[in-house]
C-alpha cells in the first residue's frame, strides 16, 4: 500500500506561464501518424520498420494510410522511439494518446508501455512510465496517460516497451500534447439525503424473511435472541435510535463461501454519498477454525467490500464498514458471505445507511478544542502600572506544532512550485521511495543515497522533520531480486549490513522509523530467517539510533475492510513483539482509506490507545472523482485525528496531481492551482491557529485558550507599540509565559 511506483515519476507546479505555450493543440510529436515515413523515429535497441498492411492484408491502419512496427526485439524495453527534447516544456501537464497493438511469437495480450527516458545536466537519468493499455494481436486499442516533468532535463526520448521479446509492438499514431485543464467539480446533490435511515428492507424480520432471497441453494430462516442492541460504531453515527428487535436471519445449507441473504437495493442507493453498514454477525459451532464473514455488494457484478470480521467463536461479533459509489449502477445487491461451506451463518440488524459527516463534526471540533489546546495566560513585565488597564493585546497564532506532513519524492523537489508549497504548508516529511532497500541498493553493493541525502538537505535546511520510510518491508513483492537470491546466511549478513549502512549514516537524522512494513500483510524475512528475526531488526535499529522512535506500519487497520488487519490482530502483532524485547515506539496507521466514516476510524483508534504508544497515521489518501467529496474524506480523517488523543501525527502520501499513488487523490493539479481539496485541507489548518485581542487586566496579565505552537503578540499602550514571539509547548496543564514590555 505505498507508491510501488516508477510511474508518473514526474512532478508538481503551481502556476503555468502561458505565455510559453504557443502550441496548445500541436503534438509535440513530429510525423504523429508516419505521413512522413519513418522520419524521426528510430529503433531503441531493435529494428523499425513501415507498413500500409500486414498479415496478409488482416492488419489495416486504423487512422491515416500508414503505420509502424518495432521488430526484432530482443528484450522487453526494446520499441520504436522519437527524441522530444526542446519540445517538451517543464511543469505543463501533457496529454499522451496512441493506437496500438501486438504481432507474431503466439502472444495474444501484452501490456503495451510508454515511458519517458528523461536526463539531468548532471546526467541523472530518471524512466517514466506515462501511459499503458493491454494490447492485443486483434485489433488496434487506445493508450492514453499524462506526464509532467519537474527539472530542466538535458535530454528526452519517449519510447514504446512491454511485450515479450519476438513480439512486435505496432503503432498507428503516437501524439503527444498539453493536456486540456480539468473543469473543476461541481458539489454533488446531497440536499434531499435521508441521513441515518437504513435502506435494508424488512431488516428487523417482523414479516419473516419477506424482501430476503436465498444466494446460491442455501436456506433462510428465522430465529431469535440476538442482540437488542445496535452495534456500538453505528449507534455513534444514530445518536439516540430504536432498539433491535432480537430476530435473526439463520442461513443453513450453505455449499459455497459466497452463499448468504441478500437483498436487491439498486433503487435506493444516492451517488456520491457515503454509507456505512453495521450488522451482528454469528457463525454456527460446525466450523473449525476462524471464518470471515463479510457484507458484499454486487455492483453491476462488480465486488464490494461493505466490511468484514473474523469469527472464531460462538459470540455476536459486530461487523462495520462502509462504501459509496460514484458511477450510477443498474443493478446492486447486498449478500452476506465467507464462511466455509457448510457453516451456518446468522445475520442480526443488517443497516446500511447515509453518513451525515457534518453533524459529527461539530462534536469533533468540541472534542479537538478539549485536548489540543490549553489555558495560557501571558504575565507582561515592564508595563507602567497606572496604564494597564487601557493596554490592549492582539495574540495571533503563526504555526500549530502538531505533526502534519507529506510523502516527496526526488523528482518533485526540483519544481519550486512543489517545494515552496511543502516548505509553507507541511512541517514533516517522508520520502516516497528513496529510503526503501530496492532504491539504496538495487543491486547487491551498489548504493544509492545521493537521492535521500538531497530530500534531507532540503527538509532540515527548512526544519522540517522526518520520518525514516522504511528498513525493511516484509511483503514478497516489494523485495528486490538479489535479496530473494540469497541463501540464509547470506541473507542475515545482507540484513545485518542494511541496519547498519542505513542507521549509521543517518543516526539523529530521522526521528521516527518504520523498521519493518506490512507484517500483517508479508512474512518474507520471518519465513526466510526464523520468527526471532522481526523483533531482531528492532532491537539492533535501536542500539544504533536510539534517539529514533521505532515504528510498526500497515494497512487496512482503520477501515473494517480487512481481517488480516484489524485493530485486534494489530494489538497481538505488536504485544508479541513486546514480548521478544522489541523496542516498538510508535503505531503506524497508513490511512489509504476510501469512504471514511468517523465512528468506525475512531473505534479502530480508541482500541489500538489501550496500547499508550503514539499513534501516526503515516500514509494518509482519499479519493474520489469529485473533490468537493475528496474533501469531505479529508476533512473527516483529519478531524478525528485531531480530535484523538492516542494520535500525535498526521502524514499525507503526497498532494500533487501525477505524483500520487491513488487515482484522484490530489490537492493541487498538475500545474499548481488548489483545487476543492486542497483548499479544505488550508482552510482546517487556519482552523487550527489560536487568536485572541483583548486588555491586560490589573494584574498585567491576558489569558486565553490556545493550540500548542508559535505566536506573535502584539501589545499596544498609549505610549508604545510592541511585538513579541513566544512557544507553547504541548501539555495539558495552564501554562503562563512570561514577556517583558
Amino acid at each position: 500500500m505505498e507508491n510501488l511506483l516508477t510511474i508518473d515519476a514526474g512532478n508538481h507546479s503551481e502556476t503555468i506561464n502561458q505565455g510559453c505555450v504557443s502550441t496548445e493543440d500541436e503534438s509535440i510529436i513530429t510525423n504523429p501518424q508516419f505521413d512522413d515515413g519513418l522520419n524521426n523515429w528510430s529503433g531503441r535497441g531493435c529494428k523499425i520498420a513501415l507498413h500500409d498492411s500486414m498479415g496478409d492484408g488482416k492488419i489495416l491502419p486504423k487512422s491515416g494510410k500508414f503505420f509502424a512496427s518495432a521488430t526484432e526485439r530482443t528484450q522487453s524495453w526494446n520499441g520504436i522511439q522519437q527524441e522530444i527534447t526542446g519540445r517538451v516544456q517543464r511543469k505543463l501537464i501533457y496529454e499522451v494518446t496512441a493506437l496500438v497493438r501486438i504481432f507474431g511469437n503466439n502472444v495474444t495480450s501484452s501490456d503495451v508501455r510508454a515511458t519517458l527516458w528523461v536526463q539531468a545536466p548532471d546526467l541523472r537519468e530518471q524512466y517514466i512510465s506515462i501511459a499503458k493499455v493491454q494490447a492485443t494481436d486483434k485489433d488496434w486499442v487506445q493508450m492514453q496517460g499524462k506526464f509532467l516533468l519537474n527539472g530542466s532535463p538535458s535530454k528526452v526520448v519517449v519510447y514504446l516497451e512491454g511485450p515479450p521479446p519476438g513480439t512486435d509492438i505496432l503503432v498507428n499514431t503516437l501524439v503527444i500534447k498539453h493536456a486540456p485543464k480539468t473543469p473543476p467539480s461541481t458539489p454533488p446533490d446531497c440536499e434531499i439525503a435521508a441521513f441515518g435511515v437504513n435502506i435494508i428492507e424488512n431488516s428487523n424480520l417482523a414479516n419473516g424473511t419477506d424482501g430476503w432471497f436465498p444466494l446460491g441453494n442455501c436456506t433462510l430462516s428465522v430465529g431469535s435472541s440476538s442482540p437488542r442492541i445496535i452495534p456500538p460504531m453505528a449507534r455513534d453515527s444514530l445518536g439516540p435510535h430504536e432498539s433491535l428487535s432480537g430476530r435473526y436471519l439463520l442461513v443453513t445449507n450453505r455449499t459455497q463461501t459466497w452463499m448468504g441473504p441478500a437483498q436487491m437495493i439498486s433503487e435506493k442507493l444516492k451517488l456520491f454519498l457515503t454509507y456505512q453498514v453495521s450488522a451482528w454477525v454469528r457463525i454456527g459451532s460446525a466450523s473449525t477454525g476462524p471464518q470471515n464473514v463479510n457484507v458484499a455488494l454486487s455492483v453491476d457484478n462488480q465486488w464490494v467490500n461493505g466490511g468484514q470480521v473474523e469469527v472464531a467463536d460462538g459470540r455476536w461479533h459486530e461487523i462495520g464498514g462502509s462504501f459509496r459509489i460514484e458511477k450510477q449502477p443498474s443493478k446492486v445487491m447486498v449478500y452476506i458471505q465467507g464462511p466455509a461451506s457448510g457453516v451456518d451463518l446468522m445475520v442480526a440488524g443488517l443497516q446500511i445507511f447515509a453518513v451525515d459527516r457534518q453533524a459529527r463534526f461539530k462534536y469533533l471540533r468540541r472534542q479537538t478544542d478539549k485536548i489540543r489546546k490549553r489555558d495560557i495566560t501571558l504575565k507582561f513585565s515592564g508595563l507602567d502600572s497606572i496604564g494597564n488597564l487601557g493596554t490592549l493585546v492582539r495574540v495571533r497564532q503563526i504555526q500549530n506544532d502538531f505533526p502534519i506532513g507529506t510523502c516527496i519524492s526526488r523528482n518533485n523537489i526540483d519544481n519550486e512550485d512543489f517545494a515552496d508549497f511543502f516548505v509553507k504548508h507541511f512541517n514533516w516529511a517522508v520520502f516516497g521511495n528513496e529510503l526503501k532497500w530496492y532504491w539504496t541498493e538495487p543491486q547487491q553493493g551498489n548504493l544509492n543515497y545521493k537521492d535521500a541525502d538531497e530530500m534531507l538537505d532540503l527538509c532540515q535546511k527548512n526544519k522540517i522533520d522526518t520520518r525514516g520510510h522504511c528498513i525493511f518491508w516484509d511483503v514478497d513483492g516489494n523485495v528486490q531480486q538479489w535479496i530473494k537470491s540469497l541463501n540464509k546466511t547470506d541473507l542475515m549478513t545482507a540484513v545485518q549490513n542494511r541496519l547498519n549502512g542505513l542507521l549509521t549514516r543517518y543516526k539523529g537524522k530521522f526521528r521516527h522509523y518504520d523498521v519493518n512494513n506490512e507484517m500483517l500483510h508479508g512474512s518474507f524475512y520471518q519465513d526466510r530467517l526464523g520468527k526471532d528475526i522481526r523483533a531482531n531488526m528492532f532491537k539492533t535499529a535501536h542500539q544504533l539510533d536510539p534517539s529514533a522512535t521505532l515504528f510498526v506500519n500497515d494497512y487496512h487497520i482503520e477501515d473494517g475492510c480487512d481481517t488480516r488487519s484489524s485493530p485486534e490482530k494489530y494489538i497481538q502483532h505488536i504485544l508479541d513483539l513486546q514480548q521478544q524485547g522489541a523496542p516498538v515506539g510508535g503505531i503506524g496507521i497508513q490511512g489509504h482509506i476510501d469512504s471514511p466514516v468517523g465512528p468506525i476510524v475512531c473505534s479502530a483508534l480508541d482500541k489500538l490507545g489501550t496500547l499508550g504508544l503514539p499513534i501516526w497515521f503515516t500514509e494518509l489518501d482519499v479519493s474520489s472523482t469529485n473533490e468537493y467529496v475528496r474533501a469531505d474524506d479529508l476533512e473527516v480523517m483529519l478531524r478525528e485525528a485531531l480530535a484523538h488523543p492516542a494520535i500525535d501525527g498526521v502524514m499525507l502520501w503526497g498532494f500533487w496531481e501525477l505524483f500520487m499513488s491513488r487515482e484522484n487523490s490530489h490537492l493541487v493539479n498538475a500545474e499548481g492551482d488548489l483545487n476543492e481539496a486542497g483548499k479544505r485541507f488550508l482552510s482546517l489548518k487556519q482552523e487550527w491557529l489560536s487568536h485572541s485581542h483583548g486588555y491586560v487586566d490589573e494584574q498585567g496579565q491576558f489569558s486565553f485558550r490556545g493550540f500548542s505552537g508559535t505566536y506573535n503578540v502584539e501589545i499596544v499602550t498609549l505610549a508604545k507599540k510592541v511585538s513579541k514571539t513566544f512557544v507553547v509547548d504541548k501539555g495539558d496543564s495552564s501554562l503562563v509565559v512570561s514577556i517583558d514590555v
